[in-house]
């Protein structure tokens, strides 16, 4: 999907999104060093997208620059992912009670059907399909609000939390507390418990914000 993306854009911009998504992903892990020469032979171009995509990743704080060693990926650090939790764990919650209120049949059935997704890629311990069903699932709720400032909202932060997203996923391994929390959550939407699905929604993030923080202290 996302080479599909990618296939008409400039040269620059490929090697930016390509090198981005890579980090995003974790395939390129936090604190790696950044090589120009090794990644520019990977990618076969020269090292001009390289410097530019680095110049740009610097700036969306996804790349840190040290004096005299180079470009490294940067590191999670607690304040980072507590700062973006917080926000997301905020915007999650009101989400989920105006998705309570406005909900219609067929958010349901798209929210149960990415829910089962979800559980046959964790008994496959696919974790990419994982991350992927887990982002369907919250843009569900999103979208399901019918509010398109807060939708905006979301798209905002949503690549900044995946990292932490990702992490949290490889750490937990089969995504068995994910899948009985989003359970949790789409019951108290369809029960159009507004508390309830509001309340859910914020202990879901800050579950993955204690996982994080652990899975760093134990690093």
């Amino acid at each position: 999907m996302q080479d599909e993306k990618l296939e008409y854009q400039p040269l620059r911009d490929i090697v930016f999104q390509t090198i981005r998504n890579q980090i995003l992903w974790g395939e390129l892990l936090p604190g790696q060093r950044l090589m120009e020469i090794q990644l520019g032979e990977k990618l076969g171009v020269s090292r001009t997208p390289i410097r530019e995509a680095i110049r740009r990743l610097e700036l969306e704080g996804l790349i840190v620059m040290v004096p005299r060693k180079g470009a490294y990926v940067a590191p999670f650090t607690r304040k980072d992912i507590q700062d973006v939790l917080e926000v997301r764990a905020a915007l999650e919650s009101l989400a989920a009670g105006l998705a309570a209120q406005r909900t219609d049949t067929r958010d349901f059935l798209k929210l149960q059907l990415v829910i089962t997704e979800y559980e046959f890629a964790a008994a496959e311990h696919n974790i990419d399909e994982m991350i992927q069903k887990d982002v369907e699932f919250h843009e569900i709720i999103f979208s399901a609000t019918k509010n398109d400032r807060l939708i905006q909202m979301s798209q905002n932060i949503r690549e900044q939390v995946l990292r932490y997203r990702i992490a949290y996923l490889k750490y937990e391994g089969e995504g068995t507390i994910v899948l009985s929390e989003h359970r949790k959550i789409l019951e108290a939407i369809q029960s159009h418990d507004v508390p309830l699905a509001s309340d859910l929604a914020m202990q879901h993030i800050n579950t993955q914000c204690d996982a994080i923080l652990k899975y760093l202290s134990e690093k």
